[in-house]
Parts: C-alpha cells; structure tokens; sequence
C-alpha cells in the first residue's frame, strides 16, 4: 500500500495504475463553468387566497430529495419586515439563497430609517427583477414565489413572481403542484375581487385547510404537516400558526377502487 497524501488507502500504482492527479485539481479544470441545471431538493405547492380582511398563505413542510421525503422541517413561509410574507416553492437551496437576499435587503432598509420601510410591492419589485437578472444570465434561481401583505397605504397585495421573471397579481394564486389541484378548489369561492371580499377569514382559511389536505392526497412530494399565515388588514398584522397538520384524513375511498387491495367476494 502507498501512504502518500494522495494515495492514502490505495492499492500500489503497479496494480491499479498511478493516481489521476486532476482529481485533487478540480478547480484548475479545463471544463467550462456549468449553472444547476435542474433543482436536487424541492419544496412543493404554495398556495394564497384572499378574503375581505386579508390574506392567507399555507406551504408544507417537506423538501423532496427526488421522490424521497428527505427534510420534514423546512419552513417556506418567509416572514420579510413587519407587513411582508414570502412563500417558495423549488429549489431548497435557492430558497435559502434567496432567504439571504431578502435578509440583505432588510438591513439596508434599516440603515438610514427609523421604522421599517419594507413593503410587499417593494419586496415583489425586487425579487422580479432578481429573477429575471438570473434567467439572462442562464444561472436562474429555481424557484417561484408568492409575496402576499399590506402595502403602505395599508392595501392588501397578493402577487407571484418565478424563475423567469414572470409576475402576475390575482385573488387567488398557487404554485407548484397546487396550480392544478388547489387553484378549481379556491375559484370555486374566490374567483375575482369581489368574491373575495364576501369571503370571512374563517371561511378562506378552512378553504386553505382544506386545499392543504387535497394536496396531501393527490400530491406525492407533500406531507401533512404544513405552515399557515393570516395577514388581517384590520388588526395591521400578520400571525404565523407552524406545525399545523392535516386532521381528519379518510382513506377509505381506496378500498372501493378496483384492484386495490384484498379482492372482494
């Protein structure tokens, strides 16, 4: 055995031939810079919806290493000064890297200002334009977003930006898995404006609940263990409720699917 620094553990250069030595120069490689060309861990659906005081935002709690339930505790809901809420989907690690973004932006608004200046059509401006400063540079953060809260002039603001730059406000809005499933399911009760002001906080967060538990049905990266925020225009704030989980789950449906489980006589 040789018991030089790169050879520590490995059989003689006579049996196996001598160590590749552009190993240990990774970083002096002749290959090109290469970008992440697809997300590795992943979170799932965010999903948001309005109601006449406010807005409610739920994600779970799982990131998806493929199709294994890698982590159990990752919170997507971001909370960003005192009247902003951020909610990702994609990547983690972007998620953590935009995490850093918005902490950076929180400090140098709170340099020269006495109170917090940060607002949610602020925090949507600039994330709009990090990703789609990412996207020209062909290294994009794999991530889309919901940015939900009260404005300056104390206006409720429920907007989306992802991956390419594209941004749109809607009363109801959800990403990832949950615009398939969970969006039929909130248009249903808040389609434009004025449903949503009809629509009480009671009724839009039983909606989100219930939204949450059809996903965990139907959607196999997510898990019943989720996050909700309410953003009350009325009381000027917003409440963060974690480690809420999916109740009373009923799987009996699948009994009465044909070819499932023990054969019926």
């Amino acid at each position: 055995m040789n018991h030089g620094p790169y050879d520590w553990g490995r059989p003689s250069d006579d049996t196996y031939g001598a160590y590749n030595h552009q190993i240990a120069a990774a970083n002096n490689s002749q290959f090109p810079k290469m970008n992440t060309q697809q997300p590795i861990v992943t979170g799932t659906s965010v999903i948001a919806v309005k109601y006449q005081d406010g807005i409610v935002l739920a994600a779970d709690n799982l990131g998806s290493y493929g199709s294994l339930a890698r982590f159990s505790d990752i919170e997507r809901l971001l909370p960003v000064g005192d009247s902003t809420i951020v909610g990702i989907s994609g990547d983690i690690s972007d998620l953590q890297q935009i995490e850093r973004i918005l902490d950076d932006l929180q400090v140098q608004d709170s340099y020269d200002m006495e109170k917090p200046n940060l607002k949610p059509e602020h925090v949507h401006e600039y994330l709009s334009r990090v990703f789609y400063n990412r996207r020209s540079k062909m290294d994009p953060l794999w991530n889309s977003t919901i940015v939900a809260g009260l404005s300056s002039t104390n206006e409720l603001v429920l907007k989306y930006a992802d991956l390419l730059g594209v941004t749109y406000s809607s009363p109801a809005i959800a990403t990832g898995f949950g615009a398939h499933l969970a969006i039929p399911l909130l248009r249903r009760k808040v389609e434009t404006e004025e449903d949503a002001s009809k629509l009480t906080e009671e009724e839009a967060v039983e909606l989100v609940r219930n939204c949450m538990k059809v996903l965990f049905y139907r959607d196999a990266r997510s898990i019943d263990k989720y996050s909700l925020a309410v953003i009350s225009q009325s009381r000027k704030k917003i409440d963060i409720h974690k480690g809420l989980r999916c109740e009373d789950m009923k799987w009996e449906f699948a009994k009465h699917i044909r070819g499932y489980g023990a054969p019926q006589l």
